[in-house]
């Protein structure tokens, strides 16, 4: 049997309490945003062939202490490394880039790198490629370099990458232009139809945010007064720890996001959070519709078959839309008041529905003239893949310590005592001193 070393947080058939998820590893599992589960389960599921083995690095490969023995254990145990990636061509990935290269460096068998993507500096919708960096010009070629020393071709996002790639020397003949894994889970066969007619107040609908986005915050504020059945489902590990501790972050953020516990949505517990991509989907399978900044929460729900509409408010949100005719507004062209009923209304799958064949066909084109075999080939169907996955008892998701969902409440309770049997009365007891009358 093969054996595919995958880049990855964990094993999608692994459960985590979201407690632990988070706990447990520096920033949560994922890597401190939650979507990045959603590309890299794809691929997951994508080339679990029958005969093949897939195995998570648990992004061991990017952390400090990597050492010579863990890089010949990969050349002995497995059969090929495949890096799924998203915006690591920026500086803020520039030490992990520098890492995961030392181990490719090392390596004597294929690797390949599944949609990866550059992000541009402040104001990237008018300046998609990044402002002059020597470093992470250097660090980008020498890993670009390694990975081509490996395999046919690198696969990355969209037009963006491509150009960036091609200004540092690497033409189409290296470049493979595939768009995100997360869209073809399931093959060419997507289409996304409207269920509903319209939106109305007593819709049920979803939201994602991007906190950093400035405009998000008079967004979110309005639609979370209008829509009494909106939920907010945020990926960032600050929110998930608000949600299973009840504490607001200090200095306490924006009192327009729902990021603290006055807020409405917090307050009428309208907030979710998924620690799974499996949940995630199924949830918003049952939706109208989702939009906002985040790109993998709209298109987790697109993966669902639910409609969703991005707010781009940067290149690489931006590179994806097009990429994927995801029906997008680029937010500084939203109008003063928008609003989801209109984005709904407006926003037509058409050239989505049409396209994606095609655009699944160039994908697992690019797979198998690098050797990576997948589950759409013949023969290689995996039916007992999404068996094994529906057995698995995932965590529900997170909601916040207000909820009261009778079944929610156990897991609440569950949690507390949790929490005592490992800290104790020894750690209740410090928390307050008391004081004797006499």
């Amino acid at each position: 049997m093969a054996r595919i070393l995958l880049r990855s947080g964990k094993d999608p058939f692994t459960p985590i309490p979201p407690e632990n998820a988070l706990a447990n590893y520096r920033r949560g599992v994922w890597g401190r945003n939650v979507g990045n589960f959603v590309f890299t389960d794809a691929v997951h599921r994508i080339i679990s062939t029958p005969d093949t083995e897939v195995v998570s690095n648990s992004y061991l490969s990017e952390r400090p202490g990597v050492t010579r023995h863990y890089i010949d254990r990969i050349n002995d145990e497995f059969d090929a490394f495949v890096i799924p990636l998203a915006n690591a061509f920026r500086p803020k990935f520039l030490d992990n880039l520098t890492r995961l290269t030392k181990v490719v460096e090392g390596l004597r068998i294929p690797t390949v790198v599944v949609g990866v993507g550059v992000a541009g500096g402040v104001g990237s919708l008018d300046n998609p490629l990044p402002t002059d960096s020597a470093e992470l010009t250097t660090a980008v070629q020498r890993f670009v370099s390694a990975v081509l020393e490996r395999s046919g071709s690198i696969g990355v996002r969209g037009d963006f990458t491509r150009e960036y790639l091609a200004r540092l020397g690497y033409g189409d003949e290296h470049v493979d232009v595939v768009g995100c894994p997360s869209l073809f889970r399931d093959g060419e066969g997507l289409r996304i139809e409207k269920r509903a007619a319209s939106l109305t107040p007593d819709s049920e609908f979803t939201i994602n945010i991007s906190p950093y986005v400035r405009a998000m915050q008079e967004i979110g504020q309005r639609h979370a007064e209008k829509y009494g059945r909106m939920i907010y489902i945020p990926q960032d590990d600050t929110t998930l720890e608000l949600l299973l501790w009840g504490k607001d972050l200090e200095p306490r953020g924006p009192e327009r996001l729902p990021q603290h516990t006055g807020h409405l949505m917090y307050r009428e517990n309208r907030i979710r959070f998924f620690v799974d991509t499996v949940t995630w989907m199924q949830f918003l399978a049952r939706q109208d519709f989702s939009f906002g900044t985040r790109i993998h929460g709209n298109i987790v729900a697109l993966s669902a078959g639910t409609p969703a509409h991005v707010l781009a408010h940067d290149a690489r949100t931006l590179e994806l839309a097009r990429f994927h005719d995801i029906p997008h507004t680029l937010v500084p062209d939203l109008p003063e008041k928008v609003d989801a009923a209109d984005l709904y209304e407006q926003s037509d799958y058409t050239t989505f529905n049409t396209g994606h064949a095609q655009r699944f066909r160039d994908f697992v084109g690019f797979l198998e003239r690098n050797g990576v075999r997948h589950v759409f080939e013949p023969g290689l169907e995996n039916p007992d893949y999404d068996a094994r996955l529906a057995a698995v008892e995932f965590p529900p998701p997170v909601q916040n310590l207000l909820s009261t969902d009778p079944e929610y409440r156990e897991v609440i309770a569950e949690r507390v005592a949790k929490l005592y049997g490992a800290a104790g009365p020894k750690a209740v007891r410090s928390t307050y001193k008391p004081e004797y009358p006499f």
